[in-house]
């Protein structure tokens, strides 16, 4: 057997353990999906996703792309097709997308609360209020500066709602009333550069370094109560839409291993979300 012959068949094992190792490799590859998810920007503030995230990615070979808008962003999205599930939290928008037939169902996953924060003097004596809608009412009174976000997001609603309870309407309101159309860490940005008032949820506030002269005044009220859900997009809403990637996603949000970390996510010692999907 000649020198060339032995190495022609040397040359052609080679080739076939390469071509063998790229096929492994690109198994491997193509085994890794990539799910579209518009989150709520509190969401991301929260700092949750960096744990949740390479825990999916560890558990179902999952890659998740957030895209960090508002509510009313993340369920325009949706409508049009451009993710394949949301994350938000703002139910009577969820149901309304729901019935228009642009989401499956809704999952709840988790919730938190909303807090009031202003000023460590609390002009607007926010402090000894009983309800959230006593608490802006003394606001609007003293018209003491606010800051809203003004974005459309499931904050910006839940915002809002107070205010009706209390009998106004932030149109007539003077320029004390800043809207600023930014996420929860911009709008927590400006409270803090302005010594406003804010309604964040505990989250955002509990993750957020730039406090100013900024404390939290006042909880507890039912209606600060603030619920996450998970979506997915309706397949038929576009071709892209990977509904079964959705589901796959659902099916580790709702597990117990995800359970623990939303659990056991703390700032100092507390806890920022509870988990609450129905196994």
């Amino acid at each position: 057997m000649s020198a060339r012959t032995v190495l022609a068949k040397g040359d052609r094992f080679r080739m076939r353990i390469l071509l063998l190792i790229s096929a492994m490799f690109g198994a491997q590859c193509a085994s890794a999906e990539t799910i579209r998810l518009a989150v709520t920007t509190s969401f991301e503030n929260s700092g949750l996703a960096d744990v949740l995230l390479p825990a999916i990615k560890e558990d179902i070979d999952l890659e998740v792309q957030l895209l960090v808008v508002g509510t009313g962003q993340a369920i325009r999205l949706g409508m049009a097709g451009d993710v394949d599930a949301i994350l938000v939290h703002s139910k009577a928008a969820e149901e309304a997308f729901v019935a228009e037939g642009h989401g499956t169902h809704r999952r709840e996953i988790m919730y938190n609360d909303f807090v009031l924060l202003g000023p460590k003097g609390d002009v607007a004596e926010v402090r000894g209020a009983t309800l959230a809608a006593d608490a802006f009412n003394g606001i609007a009174e003293a018209e003491a500066s606010f800051v809203s976000r003004g974005d459309d997001s499931g904050t910006h609603l839940a915002e809002l709602k107070i205010w009706e309870s209390a009998g106004l309407g932030v149109d007539g309101f003077g320029p004390w009333y800043h809207s600023v159309g930014a996420g929860m860490g911009a709008a927590l940005n400006t409270a803090a550069g302005l010594d406003a008032y804010i309604m964040p949820d505990r989250a955002s506030w509990l993750n957020f370094g730039n406090r100013g002269g900024l404390v939290l005044l006042f909880e507890g009220d039912p209606v600060l109560f603030n619920q996450y859900t998970f979506i997915p997009v309706t397949p038929a809403k576009s071709e892209m839409v990977r509904y079964d990637l959705a589901m796959q996603l659902e099916d580790w949000l709702t597990s117990p291993r995800a359970a623990d970390l939303i659990n056991g996510y703390q700032i100092n010692g507390e806890a920022l979300f509870v988990f609450n999907a129905n196994q």
